[in-house]
């Protein structure tokens, strides 16, 4: 299942007016490179050229693929900040410029890239933030390896740790996120065939990512991740105006374990994106983990859990105290949380709860504020 894709007259209609206000974003997500996003994203920017449309590219990247290449043809461009890095000459985006021209619409390609140090933002995705609220519309793309909360599920498929990735709140903004599919035989073709990576480069790629099973696996995913975009918005849009009664918030409890406080993260944040709500990580610093009782790197790890955290749109609460339980009562009645998401037992902040006579205090909590418990694995 994908999303209906509007054509670039529905898409017209859509961002219509927009320079006054935030600008509309369109995402493309593919299950991996060599799918044809960035191919249609120019094919897009050209219908929308002919119908009069001030659109120009800001970022394209085509990895000399002649096909994607061809369309870059007669597009205006907005020509790309050089910058010096380590003795090398290198092209980043340009978002002062973009700004200055302010097209109607602007093509910014690999979204999860990230910029050169000292650039004004660390992402290419915190560009185009900056670009929609000048109230400009974009139209980028992204594959699905790179979106964070199942970076985990795509390490498990392929072996390899994607680094540069986007928080899953840029797919919530996103007014429209379309797949653009295609089966793994027509994909591998495409890769023997050369038009993906070099041909010096196919063999390894066929070894390595570009295997039937791995791309069957991603192929799911990115067919998942959009259809539950869709989902969201009929019921956020619709369902909610039927009944707006429970708000959903879900609280995240971490301790400054950082793997198992990460997978927590994750997949309190993939749930926060369903139900389209709000979302918060609670970290209790207990004596034994004052800063002077901890090594460094744990100090580092957590500030990091907490970096992404924030990025993938918690809020962070902290305290310090010794009395965990308490410090989650606390927090369930003050932020009307909705959802509890906790460690197996094996976490120490759960096996802490267990020690502790205020166990039944917090159940009775918990159903008192209608509250739900998720033990993540």
């Amino acid at each position: 299942m994908t999303e209906k894709q509007h054509s670039p007259e529905e898409w017209l209609q859509k961002i219509g007016g927009s320079r006054n206000e935030k600008g509309k974003l369109k995402v493309y997500i593919g299950m991996s490179a060599g799918v044809g996003k960035t191919y249609r994203m120019l094919q897009e920017a050209h219908q929308l050229l002919k119908d009069g449309v001030d659109v120009r590219i800001g970022y394209i990247e085509t990895h000399n693929r002649k096909e994607t290449h061809a369309l870059v043809e007669g597009l205006p461009l907005i020509p790309r900040r050089e910058v010096f890095y380590k003795g090398k000459r290198l092209e980043e985006l340009d978002v002062q410029a973009i700004l200055l021209v302010h097209p109607e619409v602007v093509l910014i390609d690999e979204l999860a890239h990230s910029n050169i140090p000292g650039s004004k933002n660390e992402k290419r995705w915190q560009d185009v933030l900056d670009v929609l609220n000048a109230g400009i519309n974009v139209i980028s793309a992204i594959n699905i390896q790179h979106i964070e909360s199942i970076n985990e599920d795509v390490k498990g498929i392929t072996g390899i740790e994607v680094q540069e990735r986007v928080p899953d709140k840029i797919l919530q903004v996103a007014d429209e996120v379309v797949n653009i599919d295609l089966p793994a035989d027509e994909l591998i073709r495409r890769l023997r065939e050369g038009k993906i990576y070099d041909h010096s480069k196919v063999q390894q790629a066929l070894t390595n990512f570009f295997q039937p099973d791995k791309i069957l696996q991603l192929r799911e995913l990115a067919l998942k991740e959009v259809a539950g975009q869709v989902e969201r918005k009929v019921e956020y849009s619709i369902e909610y105006k039927k009944n707006p009664f429970r708000h959903e918030r879900f609280l995240a409890c971490v301790s400054s374990n950082h793997e198992i406080a990460q997978r927590i993260i994750r997949k309190t944040a993939r749930l926060a994106s369903y139900y389209n709500s709000q979302w918060f990580v609670l970290y209790v610093q207990t004596a034994r983990e004052a800063p002077d009782k901890i090594p460094l790197d744990i100090q580092r790890h957590l500030i990091n859990n907490f970096k992404n955290a924030t990025e993938l749109g918690a809020e962070i609460i902290q305290y310090k105290q010794d009395d965990i339980s308490a410090a989650i009562l606390k927090t369930i009645e003050e932020r009307q949380i909705t959802t509890v998401c906790i460690g197996k037992p094996h976490l120490k902040l759960w096996q802490i709860i267990l020690k502790t006579g205020v166990f039944n205090q917090l159940l009775k909590t918990l159903t008192k504020n209608d509250v739900d418990l998720v033990i993540l694995s």
